[in-house]
């Protein structure tokens, strides 16, 4: 049995082809790229909808910020 069988929490990742970890790592995407590809992978099978897309634009966000300097208005919540 492999460590990516098993999944705490759910099994909204166990179902997919190939799980955002498996991806993430194979192109050596850094925290903030990984938790864009993880919640739009997620968003329609959780049960966060909106708000695991609102978390990827937050992530979005941050790179454009901390990587390009680009500040962006926080929306209001």
């Amino acid at each position: 049995m492999s460590i990516r069988d098993y999944q705490v929490g759910g099994d909204h990742y166990k179902k997919l082809q190939i799980q955002p970890v498996e991806y993430i790592y194979a192109n050596e995407l850094d925290f903030l790229e990984g938790n864009i590809v993880k919640y739009v992978t997620r968003h329609r099978t959780k049960g966060e909808g909106a708000k695991d897309i609102k978390k990827v634009i937050h992530y979005a966000q941050m790179i454009l910020e901390l990587r390009y300097g680009d500040k962006i208005n926080a929306p209001a919540n």
